[in-house]
């Protein structure tokens, strides 16, 4: 397998970036399974690098959307105007019709705008005036949240949530990593300059390549025992849906493919299994946005009581 391009990838966006390497890996495992990816943490640490980071280095359309409370759903999908010299409608697109969409503080701009990129995210396409329009391929989203408790924000509701194969964490950076952000300034120089090192045909044939990834019997079983104990779980209200189930072992094929290898081994799953299902469980103490702590503990006693095939 010609891990060349992945190589290249990850080398453009740590060139920027210069905090989380799992979370740079996690954010190709996205691209790769076709997913889109929700950056979470304070301010400061580094979100819209990454996810710009991403975006730049793919040799395809890039669009970024600051959400503000008043931002319409139309400025995301487009809007059908009249042209007085034809006396035609034209559509015109809007951000969401380019293959990454950078939507920068999604928990800014209200629930209707939110749902505006529903669609979209699940299926590929928007309706608009009554008519499908398909979006390109690859497409991606690549949104960033400040946390629930900061001022200004509104809650993600569950079911756009559930639309992120992975809900990802930066954390600060280690000191010496902050010491090289420090001297220097990436975000202000490099990024500004940073050129596409894969193409859009790269991307279609790495995503083609893992779908072809090899998973045996006994490790789709444990994706579906892992989900049944979610299910079961007296701390859980909703546990895992067949669509998390999915996405756990499209995840899984995913890192196999950045690990070189056409075949999934436990691991795979065991480490995408809290970014990729916390998201999508609601505990009986439900908080919104709140209880990211609480599912996240309750998902590692699950890895933890769930019999591996290893």
């Amino acid at each position: 397998m010609d891990l060349n391009a992945l190589r290249q990838l990850r080398e453009n966006i740590t060139s920027v970036y210069l905090g989380n390497a799992t979370a740079v890996d996690r954010l190709m495992v996205c691209l790769l399974a076709r997913g889109h990816v929700l950056i979470e943490d304070v301010p400061g640490v580094g979100k819209t690098v990454l996810a710009s980071a991403l975006a730049k280095s793919v040799q395809g359309s890039f669009a970024r959307i600051q959400c503000t409370p008043d931002l319409l759903p139309a400025d995301v999908t487009g809007i059908t105007v009249f042209d007085r010299d034809t006396s035609d409608f034209h559509f015109k697109p809007g951000p969401v019709f380019h293959n990454i969409v950078v939507a920068d503080e999604i928990n800014r701009t209200t629930p209707r705008t939110q749902s505006a990129l529903l669609e979209a995210m699940s299926e590929g396409s928007v309706s608009i005036d009554g008519q499908t329009r398909e979006l390109p391929s690859p497409f991606m989203v690549v949104a960033t949240q400040n946390p629930y408790e900061f001022e200004g924000t509104y809650f993600l509701p569950e079911n756009q949530l559930d639309r992120f194969l992975m809900r990802v964490a930066l954390g600060y950076p280690a000191p010496p990593d902050e010491s090289r952000v420090l001297e220097q300034q990436p975000a202000r120089t490099v990024l500004q300059n940073l050129q596409p090192v894969i193409s859009i045909d790269d991307v279609l044939h790495l995503q083609h390549l893992t779908d072809q990834v090899k998973i045996e019997a006994s490790l789709l079983e444990y994706i579906v025992a892992l989900a049944t104990a979610t299910r079961t779980h007296d701390d859980l209200q909703v546990g895992l849906s067949p669509r998390g189930s999915l996405a756990l072992s499209q995840a899984a094929r995913a890192t196999a493919v950045l690990d070189g290898r056409d075949y999934v081994v436990p691991e795979d799953i065991v480490n995408n299994v809290i970014p990729v299902c916390t998201h999508r469980v609601i505990s009986r103490t439900y908080m919104h946005d709140g209880d990211t702590l609480t599912t996240r503990r309750i998902m590692q006693q699950v890895l933890e009581t769930v019999a591996s095939p290893a």
